[in-house]
């Protein structure tokens, strides 16, 4: 089937482009054991920008990009957040990205496969038409299932289904590995039985969080500790001035405090971030994409003793001094990924938020013109705002509301 899309390719110069291809819809399973199922039409209706996306563009630069592409192809589709209509169900869906041969897309082994569309092995959602797993084609809550043309509002809640499927899987994640981590201390401190000591335990792993960075994954995972945690200290820190609009956001919605470091060493940094918590930190969340995250974390003593580290960026490497980690008894974890489950949690708690008020939109004739150009003076340029999307297709669209 032939389709105009954006999509990505090996070039140092042009590795972002648009126009018309040949999309492949080879048989793909959505878990393992599962039966491999051809994908069924869908029709992108609105798209969101990932990080991620920008990051695959750069590979294409370097020639990095090979093992991404579908099988047999020399490009990808990019694109993974948004909203699709399914002409066959005559329903608006939300594409589940990861799935393959693995029986947990969180948790998968050596001898495991997968494939995320949009970003390896399989084609995303900036195109006129694509094929997905129809088992991959997630529910909208019951409320929205009659619904024929998409509210704008909700098409910007929805975008961000898959950073706070994210966010879910990363809140589970902390309290897993809080609890274990710290129950003998609070059975040793509160001399109760080991039920209660696992429990007073993924409560003090959110006594005091840090929250380094303020994209969208950051942001999500703060508001998810918020949820469930209503009594933890929450300090977002990042280079933005305190008055700009997704400052606000944190302090105003997530009732979260939040620190500005512009003008600040790291060791400046550090003692502000300390102040401002009232001691170390229990669990320090790097979101930056910057290395001074583990600096400020280990070098400069940010992260206490039995704290988490929670390596969320893409790129920075996390180096630690092996006597004193060793002596604090800390942790490090890093998982970028999440299931069918987290994210239709995320779908019913975005559509009752306010996190539309985040997103703005930039014209599919300016993106398609020069995507290149539009990722790199717009959309990821230091003004952008948190996230920028597009309305791919304006017929399954209501822009009034």
């Amino acid at each position: 089937m032939n389709t105009n899309a954006t999509y990505f390719v090996n070039d140092e110069n042009t590795p972002l482009r648009y126009g018309e291809i040949n999309i492949i819809n080879p048989p793909r399973p959505r878990l393992r054991g599962e039966e491999c199922k051809d994908g069924i039409e869908a029709l992108p209706v609105f798209c969101g920008f990932c990080g991620t996306d920008f990051e695959l563009m750069k590979m294409g630069r370097q020639g990095l990009l090979d093992k991404k592409f579908p099988q047999g192809q020399t490009r990808l589709i990019n694109g993974h957040e948004g909203v699709v209509w399914v002409p066959s169900e005559n329903r608006f869906a939300i594409v589940l990205i990861r799935g393959g041969d693995s029986y947990d897309p969180t948790r998968f082994t050596e001898d495991e496969t997968y494939f995320e569309y949009g970003c390896d092995g399989a084609d995303g959602i900036f195109c006129d038409k694509g094929y997905f797993n129809p088992d991959m084609l997630l529910h909208l809550p019951k409320k929205y299932e009659s619904l024929t043309r998409l509210p704008l509002s909700l098409a910007k809640k929805l975008v961000f289904s898959d950073p706070y499927a994210c966010a879910v899987f990363q809140y589970e994640r902390m309290c897993d590995i809080g609890e274990a981590q710290n129950f003998r201390v609070e059975l040793a401190k509160r001399k109760c039985d080991e039920t209660t000591a696992r429990k007073y335990a993924v409560e003090a792993t959110f006594d005091r969080v840090v929250i380094f960075g303020l994209g969208t994954t950051g942001l999500f995972i703060g508001d998810q500790i918020r949820r469930n945690q209503k009594n933890a200290k929450i300090l977002f820190v990042a280079r933005s001035e305190e008055n700009t609009k997704k400052a606000q956001f944190v302090k105003k919605e997530l009732s979260c405090d939040y620190l500005s470091t512009s003008g600040m060493n790291e060791e400046q940094t550090s003692k502000a971030i300390i102040e401002k918590i009232g001691g170390t930190a229990t669990v320090f969340v790097g979101t930056s994409g910057t290395d001074i995250e583990h600096r400020i974390a280990f070098e400069q003593g940010v992260l206490g003793c039995n704290g988490i580290y929670n390596s969320f960026s893409l790129g920075p490497k996390v180096t630690y001094n092996t006597m004193p980690f060793g002596f604090k008894n800390q942790v490090i974890f890093a998982s970028i990924n999440f299931t069918q489950k987290h994210m239709e949690t995320a779908i019913e708690l975005l559509c009752e938020s306010k996190f539309d008020r985040l997103v703005e939109l930039i014209d599919k004739q300016e993106f398609v013109a020069d995507p290149i150009d539009a990722y790199e003076n717009k959309i990821y340029s230091k003004s952008a705002p948190l996230k920028t999307a597009v309305v791919w297709n304006s017929e399954y669209m209501n822009m009034e509301e």
